[in-house]
């Protein structure tokens, strides 16, 4: 009975020590220098240069934001698609900042191109400028 309990105690203070020593892990040396921010996509308009993406900023306000194909590249390397299936997720862009300043981008879409979301500009409407020049995405939402 001796050991049993002996063994029993020390099983507990092992068990009572792991957290102590993951938490000494834990503190500004260990914490990421990004930070994201999730909104919901109300469309997302593929044209010749990229996404144009309309997003929620609050309940009565959506922004805007040009995301230039070049940014989908490997060596670039700011954005990614990522193609959700019709369960209960809604698509929404997360937008990463690294110290405060634009870092990437992930567009989680439907992969399904008759969704809702997904939207059609004329052929005769011209973004191409829209997309020049783009360094990053400010999405305002301190505007409101």
């Amino acid at each position: 009975m001796k050991n049993v309990s002996l063994l029993f105690l020390t099983g507990f203070l092992a068990l009572g020590v792991l957290p102590l020593a993951a938490q000494q892990d834990w503190g500004p040396a260990n914490t990421s220098e990004l930070y994201y921010v999730n909104v919901p996509i109300e469309k997302v308009y593929p044209c010749r240069k990229g996404y144009v993406v309309v997003y929620r900023k609050g309940l009565n306000t959506l922004g805007r934001a040009y995301i230039p194909f070049e940014w989908f590249r490997s060596s670039v390397s700011k954005a990614e698609l990522v193609q959700i299936g019709d369960g209960s997720a809604w698509p929404c862009m997360s937008v990463f900042y690294k110290e405060g300043a634009f870092h990437a981008v992930r567009l989680y879409v439907s992969r399904r191109n008759s969704h809702q979301t997904w939207g059609n500009i004329p052929s005769t409407v011209n973004l191409d400028d829209r997309f020049e020049g783009v360094e990053g995405i400010d999405l305002g939402l301190n505007e409101q």
